[in-house]
């Protein structure tokens, strides 16, 4: 029995990634992704069973990937603003850093590949932001509705800012993501 290589699955996931942004998920296969990454077939075949199962786990790992990075630096005890305001740049930098990621897993949020474990567990990695949401509920410093409604249009705004740097060639200087930063304050404010 061949033993895995941690650097193939990292090739294999860098090559779906890629492929996921220029066609789309539906339009990728594990051959399209085995060239991407300059490995047989097969060997893809070693690592995953099928396409759904390494979406499945790459959605995972970016997943993870995601939420560490967002709360990089993080510490319960910030003043709310303060902790929010860190976290949602945090957000921003990894969708502006991360692109091909944030593509994949825009994608796979509204596909029928990824599982409803998969997607269970990816709620579970989001547990942090749901109660930094809600101590600023029961602060009365934000607005008190439904926190996913609220994560909705917070990660709304950041992506749409992302896709304008990206697709629009429009370049983010410390002036804009403040007062970005301050139109989501002032949408979220009690």
């Amino acid at each position: 029995m061949k033993l895995k290589d941690d650097k193939k699955v990292i090739q294999i996931f860098q090559a779906a990634l890629k492929l996921v942004a220029k066609k789309g998920l539906s339009g990728i296969t594990m051959g399209d992704i085995s060239r991407e990454a300059g490995i047989a077939t097969g060997t893809v075949y070693v690592y995953f069973k099928g396409k759904d199962e390494l979406i499945n786990a790459l959605f995972a790992a970016c997943r993870e990937n995601s939420v560490k990075v967002s709360f990089k630096g993080y510490q319960p005890q910030m003043p709310f603003k303060l902790a929010f305001k860190h976290i949602w740049l945090n957000i921003l930098r990894y969708k502006l850093q991360n692109f091909e990621e944030c593509v994949f897993l825009e994608q796979c949020y509204h596909s029928p590949f990824i599982t409803t474990e998969t997607r269970e567990k990816a709620l579970q990695l989001s547990a942090p932001f749901y109660e930094l949401m809600m101590r600023g509920q029961q602060e009365q410093l934000i607005k008190s509705t439904d926190v996913g409604l609220l994560l909705t249009f917070i990660i709304g705004t950041i992506n749409e800012l992302v896709k304008q740097t990206h697709y629009g060639g429009i370049t983010l200087n410390r002036s804009k993501i403040n007062t970005s930063f301050d139109l989501c304050w002032d949408g979220l404010k009690a």
